[in-house]
């Protein structure tokens, strides 16, 4: 049976500019709610919110509840690891960070091309089993933003692993980059259940464009935009859990409300999410799901994440003078220590780190010209 989870990438905040703020009181709130309808299954990592998720997790969760009444997992960060690097004090650093004794659900993050120096070059896959034998991990797994062809490397001839973590969506289902039906396929090929991570890819699909709406309303005027999403995952063979994270309460009854009641698409349905998916990627300007992990790769101190959700709405808007998005932007460019798009030096760290396979410097000109050059007319 499938479970939903609770990702904890993208939890409220204090100060929208400052992804440590986390609005502990609002999480809190929410993780009662989301307990309190029976779901007990939470995921963070080492990374998540600038490296304090982890610990909003344990203020909210282990502070609160008894052990035995929840599920936690968590990821080794292997974007910051080296051949050199001692491998027992990052673990025993996310024990301490999330107050537990053991996690349920622990993974090698973000195994790609970008990684490859971690997980070819340092017996990671060794660390982790020699960790579950110790009583430190229930299961072991990896998360992977890769292609159907990657992720077979990966399986073909790997250690015991007991899960996969995949993004997987209607929108990416046939994408020739993420290839989520086709990575689906293999994981079920060498029996290893899959978690899915970005069912709303990012909040795309929470938000769709109004053409794409209309059709959704017109086969079923009860149904929430967001509904369609939730169908799709919840009911896919070979999946153990679904993470959906939530910014607000509402988002976090919506997914609930939503999860409870995903009852499987019929064929008709199928072809009109078809029909949608269409209809976003042809809307779509940048395909950022605001994972963030470009942020900490920029040298120029450049909001990436931001500067492409609002460049995204701006350009859904099909205006070219000014819009609330690009006021953001203006007051985003006045803050201290920020860098603005044009500070981009090409350096093209992001790249590696971008899941989605973005050329984040390319977007950033265009960025820079739309908000700095068009709307505002400054370039600094």
């Amino acid at each position: 049976m499938t479970e939903l989870g609770f990702g904890m990438m993208r939890l409220p905040l204090v100060d929208e500019n400052d992804q440590t703020s986390v609005d502990m009181e609002q999480v809190n709130k929410m993780v009662d709610a989301y307990m309190e309808s029976g779901f007990n299954h939470f995921d963070t990592a080492y990374v998540y919110h600038e490296g304090v998720g982890e610990a909003a997790f344990r203020k909210s969760v282990v502070e609160r509840y008894p052990r035995e009444s929840f599920k936690i997992s968590t990821k080794l960060p292997l974007f910051i690891i080296t051949e050199d690097t001692p491998l027992e004090p990052i673990f025993a650093q996310q024990l301490e960070n999330c107050g537990v004794d053991y996690f349920d659900y622990y993974l090698l993050h973000n195994v790609s091309g970008f990684t490859e120096n971690a997980w070819k070059n340092v017996d990671l896959f060794s660390f982790i089993q020699k960790k579950k034998e110790e009583g430190f991990i229930k299961h072991i797994g990896l998360s992977t933003h890769g292609n159907a062809e990657f992720l077979e490397e990966l399986l073909f001839d790997p250690p015991e692993l007991e899960f996969v973590l995949l993004q997987i969506n209607y929108l990416d289902w046939e994408d020739e980059g993420i290839e989520s039906r086709k990575c689906l396929e293999v994981a079920r090929k060498y029996n290893v259940p899959v978690m899915i991570m970005e069912p709303f890819k990012g909040g795309f699909l929470a938000d769709v464009p109004e053409e794409a709406e209309k059709l959704m309303k017109e086969y079923d005027s009860d149904r929430s935009v967001i509904s369609w999403a939730m169908r799709f995952v919840a009911n896919l063979e070979g999946v153990s859990v679904v993470y959906t994270g939530a910014s607000n309460m509402e988002q976090l009854e919506s997914n609930i409300e939503e999860f409870k009641n995903a009852d499987p698409l019929n064929d008709e349905e199928l072809e009109l999410l078809s029909e949608v998916s269409e209809i976003i990627n042809s809307n779509i300007t940048v395909d950022c799901t605001k994972c963030r992990y470009c942020v900490d790769s920029c040298t120029e101190d450049i909001d990436i994440a931001k500067v492409f959700d609002l460049y995204n709405k701006h350009k859904l808007l099909e205006k070219d003078d000014w819009t609330q998005f690009g006021n953001a932007y203006l007051n985003y460019s006045k803050l201290d220590g920020v860098g603005i798009a044009s500070d981009c030096i090409e350096c093209e760290a992001c790249i590696e780190e971008c899941p989605q396979q973005i050329n984040i410097p390319e977007v950033l000109k265009d960025v820079a010209k739309t908000f700095e050059t068009e709307i505002y007319g400054f370039t600094d």
